[in-house]
């Protein structure tokens, strides 16, 4: 059994739904250790489970290279969603068959995980520094995961210089794509108050359907704009309407909507924001927007080539570079340094059997290795 394979059953085994705390990170942190790495772990939140504020555990392990030398990081998430029902085996007893392995986190992302780590044993100490950053909330609100790992960077005064996501980016087979951004997003609860009546009585009434349906309207009808270079179109799409009014002969006091915007860079979420409160005002309503992440942009260059290369060396495929798709937590780690993304086929990621292909896995690893000793050795005087 590879050394990857083994790491990634371990990984696996450890049960570690959103938001995860506990035997996964334990695991973790013993894989590490033994490799030269000193390991943090912290915990935030305190609110109940099922809640935003539920406890979150994080751990952020760190390999020192010589004084003043490049410092590059993998990042990645423990946590999994939950597994639901039907599974051929156990969700979190690994299973090999055939050439596959099977359990909830095989692809999204704990076999990634795992290659990074059999990557980093090959590193030597003195090509540089190598610092691991994981979150036990990603596949949740992520309130209290990267974003509380940045802020314990920045307080130790660690900052990488280059950083790899490990989410599974692949489409149809391992190298296809890799991400070097990603779109932002921003929902948007919208909200129109009426008078409660009865239907015979409309003069005595307020119906607030109508107004809800005229800006609902107005607003499926923009077009954001049309791309860019790296971009696919902003959309904004309906994701919800709710009136809740059992009654055939009732107007209705309240109605309410939702909307999901996915955006470029050429708009931030405060500036959608604010034209949908603009747009919702003028049809006698009020919106409340929450930003889960504005776009980002890692320029192709060194980094990427190198990435690419990597990539290329090892599959015989020169990557896409692409910024579609979801959300990540690439949308706070580019706030510390350049970031990109690239990782396993991301066909079974959150499905029943989700599974990896054995192959892909040491694979992967080489992959790794040459990212990090290649970022490692780039001159950042020049740019990445």
């Amino acid at each position: 059994m590879s050394k990857t394979l083994e790491l990634a059953k371990r990984l696996i085994a450890a049960p570690s739904v959103t938001p995860a705390t506990g035997t996964v990170f334990d695991e973790l942190e013993a894989i590490l250790a033994p490799l030269g790495f000193a390991v943090h772990r912290f915990i935030r939140g305190d609110g109940p489970q099922g809640s935003d504020e539920a406890p979150v555990e994080n751990l952020f392990a760190i390999r020192r290279g010589p004084k003043g030398a490049p410092h590059f990081a993998f990042a990645g998430h423990l946590d999994v969603v939950p597994p639901g029902e039907g599974w051929a085996t156990e969700p979190f007893e690994p299973a090999i068959r055939g050439e596959l392995l099977h359990g909830r986190g095989a692809v999204d992302m704990k076999s990634a995980i795992a290659a990074m780590v059999s990557a980093a044993a090959e590193v030597p100490r003195e090509a540089g520094t190598i610092s691991f950053i994981i979150t036990g909330d990603e596949e949740g609100p992520a309130l209290h995961g990267t974003r509380a790992l940045i802020d314990y960077m920045n307080a130790e005064d660690i900052r990488p210089d280059l950083c790899l996501v490990g989410e599974p980016t692949s489409v149809s087979r391992l190298g296809d794509v890799m991400k070097i951004g990603r779109r932002g997003s921003v929902n948007i609860w919208l909200t129109v108050e009426g008078v409660q009546g009865h239907v015979a009585y409309p003069h005595l009434a307020d119906n607030p359907i109508p107004k809800l349906v005229a800006m609902l309207a107005e607003l499926d009808a923009l077009v954001l704009d049309t791309g860019t270079d790296w971009f696919q179109p902003s959309n904004l799409e309906i994701t919800d309407i709710e009136v809740g009014n059992r009654a055939h002969n009732v107007i209705p006091a309240q109605a309410k909507a939702r909307i999901s915007i996915r955006f470029n860079d050429l708009h931030s979420g405060a500036s959608l924001s604010e034209r949908v409160v603009a747009i919702a005002e003028k049809h006698g309503g009020s919106a409340l927007p929450i930003i889960s992440g504005e776009p980002f942009l890692t320029e192709p260059g060194p980094f990427s080539h190198l990435v690419a290369e990597a990539i290329e060396a090892e599959t015989s495929i020169p990557p896409e570079q692409s910024t579609t798709g979801g959300t990540s937590d690439a949308r706070f780690l580019r706030a510390v340094c350049p970031v990109i993304e690239f990782g396993l086929c991301n066909a079974t990621m959150h499905k029943r059997d989700e599974a990896v292909a054995i192959p892909d896995l040491d694979k992967l690893a080489r992959i790794y290795a040459r990212i990090a000793q290649g970022a490692l050795a780039l001159d950042f005087k020049q740019g990445v």
